[in-house]
């Protein structure tokens, strides 16, 4: 990700979000309607930013039988995600920006991702969400459990107290989108079945299905 200040390279910057990650107000909420939006009969798993490999993992749970392909281009993140599945040899992490086109994976029957595309510029989001769109099965879901643009300052103000940080607090990381500019790009991109299937804040569940 090349945006201007993007912090993912740090090691520093990954052990800080990691260690509050598990805090976030809401975030099981969120994942808890996207877990069960995917179908357990998914044969092939796709986690775009992966992370520590919290999501997938999760997924896994209830889809054992899954073939899972993990993305991250942090190195504190990759190593995180190698270590939680060592021994889950249905698991491949692979080292990839997202800034990049994805790579030729084949087809997957769900592609989620969860708090990293908001770090990609906008017009790398809606190509990004077009290459998703190509490597779905037919009738495969797209669940991006993502942070989005807040509908105000005051409301922004009160997001980022709920989570500990000043008032006045950025990361430059972010580059944040409205919801209905992304439900809309996802229409435009042919996916069916196209919403925020859940919200709280500036953390939104959004959902297309090829």
């Amino acid at each position: 990700m090349t945006a201007t200040g993007n912090q993912w390279t740090s090691t520093e910057h990954a052990l800080a979000y990691l260690s509050r990650a598990d805090q976030l107000p809401h975030r099981m909420e969120g994942e808890a309607v996207l877990l069960d939006l995917v179908p357990q009969s998914a044969q092939r798993l796709l986690d775009l930013g992966t992370g520590d490999g919290r999501l997938l993992s999760l997924l896994r749970l209830d889809r054992p039988q899954a073939e899972c392909v993990a993305l991250d281009f942090s190195p504190t993140m990759l190593a995180a995600a190698r270590d939680r599945f060592a021994g889950a040899p249905q698991v491949t992490v692979i080292d990839h920006n997202l800034d990049q086109p994805l790579p030729d994976l084949g087809l997957f029957d769900a592609i989620v991702s969860s708090f990293a595309i908001h770090h990609l510029s906008d017009a790398r989001k809606r190509s990004l969400y077009g290459e998703i769109g190509d490597r779905l099965t037919p009738s495969g879901i797209f669940a991006n459990l993502e942070h989005v643009a807040p509908v105000s300052d005051r409301w922004h103000r009160h997001f980022l107290t709920t989570l500990g940080y000043a008032p006045d607090y950025e990361d430059p990381s972010n580059i944040l989108l409205d919801v209905e500019t992304q439900l809309r790009w996802l229409r435009e991109l042919g996916f069916q079945e196209v919403d925020c299937y859940w919200k709280w804040l500036e953390m939104a569940l959004l959902v297309g299905f090829q």
